[in-house]
């Protein structure tokens, strides 16, 4: 008996971890529409498209240069599944990031996604940060044209352009959707708002502060 519940224990978390990403297809595409007219299948948040009408501009997509002209001066272009179609169920996305001189990309993370990045034009200053199990160890990298860096799923990470000119760099990430979360506007751009008492135990500073932080004008760069 105790070795069923063991096999039974053993198939839950295989179970559960097989499901914790996005799924291996079983099939050679699955591409993604939004209604249900003409759908196939639901896979992993989307109807499938009859493969019969499939066409080769599913899996296409044209990116140009994001505007920099913002308060970060740098700009996220995005390739998921809600911009191609024909990555719907294939586990991975990119995006492409602009920067300005000095530009930022500011902290956050993605919580469906790893995150590998090579720097096109430019110089960037990156980071992550490790979990608190780990004591928030800080690993940090200067990136020239060519160079590659990797950010592991969930975890918070940042780029800077500490060049003179222009940056560019293209991400690539482990999922269709991986999701993002811009730290500074997850917390203080929350709608509706997180009570600045919590806001300022969790900080240890004064109400005040918090509801300057509130009150600013957060911009979103993806």
């Amino acid at each position: 008996m105790k070795q069923v519940y063991f096999l039974v224990a053993v198939l839950a978390l295989a179970s559960s971890l097989a499901s914790a990403y996005d799924p291996s297809p079983l099939q050679d595409f699955c591409v993604a529409i939004n209604e249900t007219d003409g759908g196939m299948l639901f896979v992993n948040g989307k109807f499938c498209k009859d493969p019969k009408l499939v066409k080769a501009e599913d899996f296409f997509i044209h990116v140009e240069p994001g505007n920099t002209a913002n308060p970060l001066g740098s700009q996220v272009t995005p390739v998921f599944v809600d911009q191609l179609p024909g990555l719907n169920t294939l586990g991975i996305s990119l995006a492409r990031i602009d920067f300005a001189p000095k530009g930022l990309n500011p902290p956050h993370t993605h919580p469906r996604g790893t995150e590998i990045l090579i720097v096109l034009e430019g110089t960037l200053y990156v980071g992550f940060v490790t979990s608190n199990q780990d004591n928030n160890r800080l690993f940090t990298k200067v990136l020239n044209k060519g160079d590659v860096f990797v950010f592991p799923i969930g975890l918070i990470h940042f780029q800077l352009n500490v060049g003179y000119g222009n940056a560019v760099a293209i991400s690539g990430l482990s999922s269709q959707n991986p999701g993002t979360i811009i730290i500074a506007n997850a917390l203080f751009k929350a709608n509706p708002p997180i009570s600045p008492e919590v806001l300022s135990k969790a900080f240890q500073v004064d109400k005040k502060v918090i509801d300057q932080l509130q009150k600013n004008s957060w911009y979103d760069n993806n």
